[in-house]
């Protein structure tokens, strides 16, 4: 098999990405303070206390959704601006390889949140849809996976399949190839509300014009109890994660341009 640049680019990037985002990165800054401690106890310990504070904090309602609302800034679409568009575009998320019921492979809940609001949109709308998402571990490609649920399940027909993407910058950039070849230049961007902003950064870059369409906000992680919604939790930590996910891209992506 030749050696594909692009793809050992895509894993490398994974594989950096999961060493500096949570749960991964605070464990390791507590491992090597606990290392450190070894030699220097009060530097060690500092380190490791760092590691559990960073934990916490990516953990907590609060905390994670003062990251958060620096990100979900685009709001709800309304109808005046539905009518300017000339396409739904939907991302791609990721997809469930063990999923029997459905054959082998299906989309996982994060794309499935994106396609439940694309597909209210296209019925809204009348719109042509385009999926797009690749298939980095050489399958399935995720955007056929995408198609089968809307068209499926949702009973939307999708025009446009990109299926060679691996991220978001090539989700942009291979979507606006036959946009463009069918006249389209302004599109619904439909992704989650947090990966807004540096969806409609590229693909507003590939020259198209973004109408956000956002959905699945994930602030506010605590506010059903009152009391217990405002400690660490599995849904706040899951939010951190997120949120961190969607600063270090935007961070690679303006030092990448």
């Amino acid at each position: 098999m030749a050696f594909d640049s692009a793809l050992a680019l895509f894993w490398l990037k994974k594989a950096v990405s999961i060493m500096v985002q949570p749960p991964l990165a605070p464990l390791l800054v507590i491992a090597a303070g606990l290392l450190l401690a070894a030699r220097s106890r009060r530097a060690g310990l500092r380190l490791a206390w760092l590691g559990v504070a960073a934990t916490l904090l990516l953990s907590t309602p609060a905390s994670v959704g003062w990251l958060l609302n620096r990100l979900e800034t685009a709001p709800v679409v309304d109808a005046a601006a539905m009518r300017q568009a000339q396409a739904i575009v939907v991302l791609g998320a990721g997809k469930r390889r063990n999923a029997p019921e459905y054959g082998g492979e299906t989309v996982n809940r994060l794309a499935l949140e994106r396609l439940r609001y694309a597909a209210r949109l296209a019925r809204t709308t009348g719109l042509p849809v385009l999926v797009s998402g690749g298939a980095p571990t050489g399958d399935i490609p995720e955007a056929v996976l995408m198609q089968a649920t809307l068209e499926e399940d949702f009973s939307v027909p999708v025009r446009w399949v990109e299926k060679a993407s691996l991220d978001t910058q090539q989700n942009a950039r291979f979507s606006a190839l036959p946009l463009r070849a069918a006249g389209v230049s302004r599109i619904l961007l439909v992704t989650h509300a947090a990966h807004m902003p540096r969806a409609q950064a590229a693909f507003e870059e590939a020259g198209l014009q973004v109408i956000p369409a956002p959905t699945a906000w994930l602030g506010g992680t605590g506010a059903g109890d009152q009391v217990l919604g405002e400690l660490p939790g599995p849904s706040a930590a899951y939010a951190g994660w997120y949120a961190v996910h969607e600063w270090l891209g935007l961070l690679a992506y303006r030092l990448t341009r």
